[in-house]
């Protein structure tokens, strides 16, 4: 037999025992409960209530009395209708006896009462009778006489009835407890044979299941305790014990295969934590490093000092961390052991990613520091690993590879310049370096017109770079300008340091000078190109050259109106020499003008220029250049209106630029007038009451305000921008200007004097000598940029392959 069915046999045994039992305490229980409930509710009500009988009986006879001696009729009526009701009351005393009677005696007895009974109540009636006929006599008579007897008669049968009622009752009660004791026996005897059934089944089990189960969990105590999963545990029966016993030395073998998976795998981790070049550590409790962690760690931190260290004495001392970022590491670091994974994830931020370590030595190494949890089953952090990682020759690669892409970014701004207009910049910036030097050393403490000079040699140079679209210098020299426009403030954020005011401008000049040494070292680019310098070389068009060569070859020397007209032409080429068309002179900012469109959210305008057939000498485009700068950019940011604006106004999506130039009354004039909405003159006299420029009761003309524009430092513009809102735009060309011993004007071109805007034209005034008249080459040259703002979006301003220069923008009237 299995032990499965030893189980069940005795399960089944110590089933039927204990159903045996209960089957029988059932019967019992039941057959007793039916005999308490014969003798309780009904053998001891019946002879309580026979004796009841008794005293009903009892309560007749006063009745009756009271009737016999009652003085009046309505007494006597009163006591007969009580006797009325005590009769029906025994009468249904003796039908509950006569239902709960035992026997025929007891039948019997209660017929003879209710004979009796009658008898009684008829004697009875017959008193009351002689009573209420006034015979009191007879009444007393019949009261003394039948009343008395059948009374007596009553009184006997009732006696004797009580009698047999307590006599059953005793009997009913003694059988009872003869009943109760047997069966108590009975239940005795079969619990004592359950509870042997019970300890022979639990001897068998313990036999069976206890003793062997408890000498296999001895031998598996001995195996974990050990550690020796070579043991097994015998097999001395195939049963389910036997086939528990089989089944654990099959696991046994299992660990034993899992162990030395696990010892292997140890080893790798070990082997690997020894020789992976990368610092690897955990972190426990406390912030303290765990004693297991890789041995290039020893290497990056240059120490065999790592095993119980505090993490933040070992990683983040001497670093470049300030107090504030170690104590939130430490933090971060603390809330998170112990903590659900989800606190890393939200502290995460607070640890250092990378740090600057110094070195006993004084070298400075690059870490990389990568954080991750190290979880349990629950999702609770119970250590995080820590992979440092020094980077910093790779840092340095990174910083060389950057320096280089820098440069080969500087290279194509460059190469996007001519060589001409990028020499002409490089010695104009420099100009204005060395210029701002020479003031910084002049003025040892602050100077208000000194500050406004630096700031607009400053201003032009960035103004410069930004329309050659050199970005790398405008970024570093508008750093410089912010510097010059914090000092000139009413409040300056920052005093007059002449050393720091001299270190920057030094930083400024080495960025140009950058710039220069690639042109020439890495481009090969030295000196202005074809050009040269005017003193030495002039620039002409070949093709014009190789026509007035051909002409002089083939003229008819015999002919003089030939030989005179191949004189004008050989004059009117060499009287070109060393000049440039105002177009040219202006290509690189009027190829900044899309770019600045899109800054501002507006149209590329139209450009239109009539020279009335005069051409710029060299020496003055440098001024021209510097000059209309400012100039065109002003217009399209405070006089050319936004489409919008334009189209609610009726005008032409785009607005027109017109630039003239002329010669009248011995000087050299060149206009430049826009179709915007005109000079804000109501926003320039607020402007300068704020300022405190001019008072709020000061009564000037429209010429004076618009004066007031060439104020250092002056702006009507809402907002400070790279572009706009310093100040420095008129105050420089008029300063520019004076330089070549000219001047400038702003004159209106309407008669709505007091109006809030007028239209106005400003004319740069400069010697009759900048110029020269060619004869016949009277040009209007219309300059279409809006096929440029296309262009505009991939470069700021990209002067190489600007469509100023191309023909399909260029329209020659």
């Amino acid at each position: 037999m299995s032990l499965r069915h030893r189980i069940v046999f005795l399960v089944a045994l110590t089933f039927v025992a204990i159903a045996a039992i209960g089957g029988y305490s059932v019967i019992q229980s039941r057959k007793n409960a039916s005999n308490v409930k014969t003798v309780t509710e009904g053998v001891v009500p019946s002879a309580l209530a026979s004796a009841d009988l008794v005293a009903l009986l009892k309560e007749v006879q006063l009745a009756t009395m009271t009737l016999a001696s009652a003085p009046d009729q309505t007494l006597a009526e009163e006591a007969r209708e009580k006797l009325a009701a005590q009769k029906t009351q025994l009468k249904d005393g003796l039908d509950l006896q006569f239902k709960q009677a035992t026997g025929q005696a007891q039948q019997g007895l209660i017929e003879q009462t209710r004979e009796s009974l009658d008898n009684y109540f008829a004697a009875i009636d017959e008193m009351a009778q002689l009573k209420l006929a006034g015979q009191t006599d007879l009444a007393q008579a019949v009261l003394f006489a039948s009343v008395a007897q059948y009374k007596r008669e009553m009184e006997q049968v009732i006696d004797t009835l009580r009698i047999e009622k307590n006599r059953s009752k005793d009997e009913a009660i003694t059988a009872l407890n003869e009943n109760l004791a047997g069966a108590v026996s009975a239940l005795s005897m079969a619990t004592v044979l359950a509870i042997v059934a019970l300890g022979a089944a639990g001897t068998l089990l313990y036999r069976q299941i206890v003793r062997p189960v408890g000498t296999m969990q001895s031998l598996m105590t001995e195996i974990a305790t050990s550690q020796d999963f070579t043991r097994r545990l015998p097999v001395e029966r195939m049963d389910e014990i036997g086939q528990s016993t089989v089944a654990f030395n099959a696991m046994i073998e299992k660990i034993q295969e899992s162990s030395e998976q696990l010892k292997q795998k140890t080893t790798d981790i070990q082997t690997m934590l020894q020789n992976i070049p990368q610092g690897i550590l955990t972190i426990a409790d406390g912030n303290k490093v765990h004693p297991e962690y890789s041995a290039y760690l020893e290497t990056i931190f240059e120490t065999r000092d790592i095993a119980g260290r505090d993490m933040m004495a070992l990683v983040f001392a001497d670093t470049n961390l300030g107090a504030d970022a170690l104590a939130q590491v430490e933090a971060a670091a603390g809330a998170c052991i112990g903590e659900d994974c989800m606190n890393f994830e939200f502290n995460q931020h607070l640890l250092a990613g990378e740090v600057e370590k110094r070195m006993p030595d004084g070298r400075v190494k690059i870490l990389d520091l990568n954080w991750s949890p190290i979880t349990n089953d629950a999702d609770t952090i119970v250590r995080l690993m820590l992979c440092v990682r020094d980077v910093t020759e790779l840092r340095k690669l990174a910083a060389e590879a950057n320096e280089k892409k820098q440069e080969l970014e500087i290279i194509g701004e460059i190469l996007a310049v001519s060589q001409e207009k990028f020499h002409d910049f490089i010695a104009g910036a420099l100009k204005f370096i060395d210029e701002n030097e020479l003031i910084l050393h002049q003025y040892p403490e602050q100077d208000a017109q000194a500050i406004a000079q630096l700031f607009r040699n400053m201003h032009t140079i960035k103004g410069n770079a930004r329309t050659y679209g050199l970005q790398h210098l405008t970024n570093l020299v508008h750093e410089a300008e912010q510097t010059y426009d914090e000092l000139r403030g009413a409040h300056p954020d920052i005093a007059w340091d002449q050393g720091l005011l001299l270190e920057e401008l030094a930083g400024v000049r080495d960025a140009v000078e950058r710039y220069a040494r690639i042109n020439e070292v890495s481009l090969g680019r030295k000196g202005p190109g074809r050009r040269g310098s005017v003193e030495r070389y002039l620039m002409v068009d070949k093709e014009q050259i190789q026509q007035t060569i051909h002409r002089l070859e083939t003229v008819n020397t015999g002919n003089l109106h030939e030989l005179v007209a191949a004189r004008d032409a050989v004059r009117k080429t060499l009287r070109l020499l060393g000049t440039e068309p105002l177009g040219k002179a202006l290509a690189g900012i009027l190829a900044s003008l899309p770019s600045l469109a899109k800054e501002l959210g507006k149209r590329p305008p139209m450009i239109r220029i009539e020279d009335h057939g005069y051409v710029l000498r060299n020496q003055i485009s440098g001024v021209i250049k510097n000059v209309f700068m400012h100039l065109l950019r002003n217009s399209l940011d405070h006089g050319l209106e936004s489409k919008e604006e334009r189209l609610a106004q009726g005008k032409s999506k785009a607005g027109l630029i017109d630039l003239e130039m002329n010669v009248a009354d011995g000087q050299l004039q060149i206009r430049l007038s826009d179709d915007g909405r005109g000079l804000a003159l109501a926003r320039i006299r607020k402007t300068a009451i704020q300022k405190g420029l001019i008072r709020a009761d000061e009564h000037l003309g429209d010429e004076d305000i618009a004066r007031l524009i060439f104020r250092p430092g002056f702006s009507t513009a809402e907002k400070v921008s790279e572009i706009s809102g310093r100040g420095v735009g008129m105050d420089a060309v008029q300063d520019f200007v004076k330089r070549e011993h000219g001047k400038i004007e702003i004159r209106f071109l309407d008669n709505a004097i007091g109006a809030d805007f007028r239209r106005f034209e400003t004319v740069v005034l400069l010697p009759e000598s900048s110029a020269l008249y060619v004869e016949g080459r009277e040009t209007l040259y219309v300059y279409d940029l809006r096929e440029m703002a296309k262009e505009a979006e991939a470069s700021e301003a990209d002067v190489a392959g600007s469509p100023v220069a191309g023909k399909p923008q260029l329209r020659v009237v």
